[in-house]
């Protein structure tokens, strides 16, 4: 498994709008920190049992971040792969973007310590710091994405759920990230 970092905050890079409002069919955002009983209301969650232990881990009280956004997609044919937007649970977004790059140097280290037996090197997980709002708070946040691809002895989705296992062991167990925003 590989992981990694990197920061994409140039004109036209994509942003984290955290409170975003949800369009037709959608919900918006559910703070799964203060209503963890409407996890279900996630769509992505309700389809995919371990995102929704995933999004709980990541916003259970003692952990250092939040979540704002989630997706799962299909890239080919025998890949999954899930994106969760990130930002700290102290001070709502990372005031300098120099936070996060810390925050996520910690957590890559802690994923390349742990390599769960069901990814092999097809499987990666990459971390983008953006841009975000949160309300009227303006900085920065984390974009995680999962890339899960099917090994020897394990299929697609046991390897994005062990990968989703690991995320949530080294988010949950990093330092809280200083923030300021």
């Amino acid at each position: 498994m590989e992981a990694d970092w990197e920061v994409e905050v140039g004109g036209g890079a994509p942003a984290i709008e955290a409170l975003w409002s949800g369009g037709t069919g959608s919900t918006g955002f559910i703070d799964l920190r203060t209503a963890p009983g409407r996890i279900g209301e996630i769509a992505e969650a309700a389809s995919y049992p371990p995102l929704a232990a995933l999004l709980q881990a990541l916003n259970a009280p003692g952990s250092p971040v939040w979540t704002s956004k989630c997706d799962l997609w299909t890239p080919e044919a025998d890949e999954l792969a899930c994106y969760v937007d990130l930002l700290p649970r102290e001070g709502v977004v990372f005031s300098e973007w120099q936070q996060a790059a810390t925050f996520c140097r910690e957590c890559v280290a802690r994923l390349e310590a742990v390599v769960p037996a069901e990814c092999g090197p097809a499987c990666r997980v990459d971390l983008v710091i953006r841009r975000a709002t949160a309300g009227p708070s303006e900085g920065f946040g984390i974009t995680g994405y999962l890339f899960a691809k099917a090994t020897e002895g394990s299929g697609t989705a046991a390897a994005l759920e062990a990968m989703m296992a690991a995320f949530a062991d080294a988010l949950g167990s990093a330092a809280s990230p200083g923030t300021a925003g």
